[in-house]
């Protein structure tokens, strides 16, 4: 498999992140893969947002469960974007997707579309929850899944094969050699975020790592010279 690049929220070091002028700047960049977070608003609908609230990326306030999506759109994402929806950027882009669960009340809803659009083998579902992972396994048996893990310790590798997750993505700043040996030798691949600079690049190549997770899309430039 080839070295991947994958987008963070879109392309979120250049672009108001979560955004559909995000993600379309991330698949014009050539990104790999685009990487986008999911929340439910107070009427069900899978919003692209990473944070609970909308405090820090909208010029709005308060938790996203308590809005519904119409009082979403009123918002501003940034440069005059509006919040998407899941469907929105499954049809502004064509390139596959890491669809991240924060709120595990998610992972029905995003089974659900995932079937209904036949979109098994584009979307990859991620999280830092086990058991969203495991939900959406039960939901959706030939779905692939990434544990995600900040703080994580020696343990993350069973952790990810318990919930049959594939893959793990994982915080550079605590991946260790030893870690990502034991992650291929169980047959997981392994990618790291953020890498934003061309020493955590090099880092990467070294550590032997399957792909980056990356706000800017000059990184995406420089995998061709750091092979």
């Amino acid at each position: 498999m080839s070295f991947l690049t994958i987008g963070h929220r879109g392309m979120m070091g250049v672009e108001p992140e979560n955004t559909l002028r995000s993600f379309v700047r991330a698949e014009q960049e050539g990104l790999d893969v685009i990487e986008l977070d999911l929340h439910l608003s107070k009427d069900g609908a899978l919003v692209v947002m990473h944070d609970a609230d909308v405090d820090r990326t909208t010029d709005g306030a308060g938790p996203i469960a308590e809005r519904t999506l119409a009082e979403l759109r009123e918002l501003d994402a940034g440069r005059g974007e509006r919040i998407p929806v899941f469907e929105e950027v499954v049809t502004a882009v064509k390139a596959p997707l890491q669809a991240e669960i924060k709120d595990v009340a998610a992972a029905q809803a995003l089974a659900e579309v995932l079937r209904s659009r036949d979109l098994v083998d584009r979307v990859d579902v991620i999280s830092f929850h086990d058991e969203a992972l495991a939900a959406i396994r039960t939901l959706l048996p030939g779905v692939r899944t990434a544990l995600v893990g900040s703080r994580y310790g020696a343990d993350v590798v069973d952790r990810a094969l318990a919930v049959g997750a594939t893959m793990l993505s994982l915080n550079i700043r605590r991946l260790t050699l030893e870690l990502v040996e034991r992650a291929h030798a169980a047959q997981l691949k392994v990618v790291a975020w953020t890498v934003n600079t061309h020493d955590q690049l090099r880092l990467a190549r070294g550590l032997g790592l399957d792909g980056v997770v990356t706000d800017l899309p000059e990184i995406r430039r420089a995998v061709r010279f750091t092979a």
